[in-house]
């Protein structure tokens, strides 16, 4: 046996019927879960027949591990690690962060509410907002501003432009005041918007809108809204660092997809105990729910 006799050379005997076993044997345990483990996370690594990924590819080993195991997989950490480094998988890195809020040193700013306790006790009681740019195709950029309740990370409120103009920002909290109203949580006293300190913020037409809906401003310096600054740069390891796009309609609808089918109701995150924003605020009020009905029997 050519194999057996090449092996011997450098001290390794092997007897020609051990090696015929070697290759006639059945499949071991562990070789048929790693082929089953790989073929679902091919399934979210490697692009579909329409080439695109879902978006959980972006997924390092902690979270992959973590995703695989609420889909009812038990599979181990060093099994996650071990495939894909078998496979050439690899989620997404954070990048350089770019800042697109400039303060205007003439306009006035509201007290800093918050001072870095970014720690709300429930949904709606500390919003952050801020805004980023999206890449076009083109070699321009338009941007989307986002509104986050600090409470779970959940974004409630968001629009897309192609400005830096106060009223796309006004539209984005205005969205997430709709947002709070149809899940029947009214912003009202002591409810907080807090941003860092660019002049859209500081505009007198924005300070007044949020005094109108009853919000109390809060501006922090420049790059403070650490929230929204660590959402940023998650969608753009997630998302905009992966494309670009031809227009700011399909760049919007790109982000809409991120945002309302994925981030909030399923992207897990570890402050949260895996779960996602959407699914931590629900169990929030799940129990604040029981806890009022327990309350009110006792009485």
């Amino acid at each position: 046996m050519p194999v057996c006799r090449a092996l011997s050379v450098h001290g390794i005997q092997i007897a020609p019927r051990t090696y015929w076993a070697y290759l006639s044997r059945a499949p071991s345990k562990r070789e048929l879960w790693d082929a089953t483990v790989a073929e679902i996370m091919a399934g979210i690594y490697e692009r579909g027949e329409d080439g695109r990924r879902p978006p959980e590819s972006m997924y390092g080993t902690l979270k992959m591990r973590e995703f695989l195991q609420r889909q009812g997989i038990p599979v181990a950490k060093c099994t996650v690690e071990r495939l894909k480094n078998a496979n050439g998988w690899h989620g997404r890195a954070r990048g350089r962060r770019l800042r697109t809020t400039i303060a205007d040193p003439a306009a006035s700013r509201a007290p800093d509410l918050v001072n870095r306790q970014f720690r709300p006790q429930r949904p709606g009681q500390l919003h952050v907002a801020d805004f980023t740019y999206v890449p076009l195709a083109t070699g321009r950029f338009c941007y989307t501003a986002f509104v986050i309740d600090a409470f779970a990370g959940l974004i409630p409120g968001w629009e897309c432009s192609a400005s830096k103009e106060t009223q796309f920002v006004e539209s984005a909290l205005r969205q997430a005041m709709e947002y709070r109203k149809m899940k029947g949580q009214l912003l009202g006293p002591g409810a907080i918007r807090h941003s860092g300190a660019g002049s859209q913020y500081t505009s007198t037409h924005f300070t007044e809108t949020l005094m109108l809906a009853g919000l109390a401003p809060s501006i922090g310096t420049v790059g403070d809204a650490y929230d929204c600054e660590s959402f940023h740069a998650t969608i753009k390891k997630d998302l905009l660092h992966r494309s670009s796009w031809p227009t700011k309609a399909a760049a919007r609808s790109a982000v809409f997809d991120y945002i309302e089918t994925f981030y909030n109701p399923r992207r897990r995150h570890s402050t949260l105990g895996n779960l996602s924003p959407a699914l931590y605020e629900t169990q929030y009020q799940e129990a604040t729910r029981h806890n009022h009905e327990e309350e009110q029997q006792a009485a």
